[in-house]
C-alpha cells in the first residue's frame, strides 16, 4: 500500500510503539514493508517484533515420520519463501537496531506447547501452504501409507496425546533516530 493508504488505513506518521508480525515476514517484499514500519514507528524507541514458529523438533520415534514427511515428501510443494522460517529467521535481513537490555535483534527461541490427538496433528499439517499447493496440483500428500506410518509411531508410547512442542523465534528491534 502506498504511504497514504497506510496513514488512511493504519497509522499516521510516526504514531505507534509497536509493529508486530507473526509466521508472515517471509511473504513480504522487506524493502517496502520496512519503509512502512519506520514511517509508523515513533522515533527512536518504537519497536518492531517479528516471529515464526518452526517445525516441531523431538527426538522419538513420530519425530523421524514426520521429518521424512515434512523433507521429503512435502519438498516440492513448499514456496522458497519458507527457507526462511526453516533458517529461524536467522538469515532475514533485519534493518534494526537491538532494544534496550539486548545486545542484537535475535532470533530470540522460545518454546509453544500444545497437547494434541493426531487428528489434530493432521488438521495442523492440512494447514500448510505446502499440503494446499499439493491438494490444488492434484496430490495428497497425507495418503493411507503416510496416515499409517504416523498412526503407528504416534501410538508406540500408548498416549492418545502428545505435548507437542513448536520453537517460536522473535526478531526484535527499535527504529532508532538514523532509521
Amino acid at each position: 500500500m502506498s504511504l497514504e493508504e497506510l496513514e488512511r488505513d493504519v497509522a499516521t506518521q510516526s504514531s505507534l510503539d509497536l509493529v508486530t508480525i507473526a509466521q508472515a515476514m517471509h511473504w513480504f517484499h522487506l524493502p517496502t514493508f520496512y519503509k512502512q514500519v519506520k514511517w509508523v514507528l515513533k522515533k527512536p524507541h518504537g519497536v518492531i517484533a517479528a516471529w515464526c514458529y518452526s517445525m516441531p523438533e523431538d527426538k522419538d520415534a513420530f519425530n523421524s515420520v514426520f521429518q521424512r514427511f515434512y523433507n521429503v515428501d512435502c519438498e516440492p510443494y513448499w514456496e522458497p519463501a519458507r527457507k526462511l522460517v526453516d533458517d529461524k529467521y536467522l538469515s532475514i535481513d533485519f534493518p534494526f537496531e537491538p532494544v534496550d537490555g539486548t545486545d542484537h535483534t535475535g532470533p530470540f527461541e522460545f518454546k509453544i506447547e500444545r497437547l494434541m490427538d493426531l487428528d489434530g496433528y493432521f488438521t495442523y499439517i492440512r494447514s500448510w501452504s505446502a499440503y494446499q499447493r499439493a491438494k490444488e496440483k492434484g496430490v495428497e500428500l497425507l495418503r493411507d501409507d503416510v496416515i499409517q506410518d504416523f498412526k503407528r509411531a504416534w501410538s508406540e508410547d500408548g498416549n492418545d496425546q502428545k505435548v507437542i512442542k513448536f520453537p517460536v523465534h522473535l526478531r526484535i528491534g527499535k527504529v532508532g533516530s538514523l532509521n
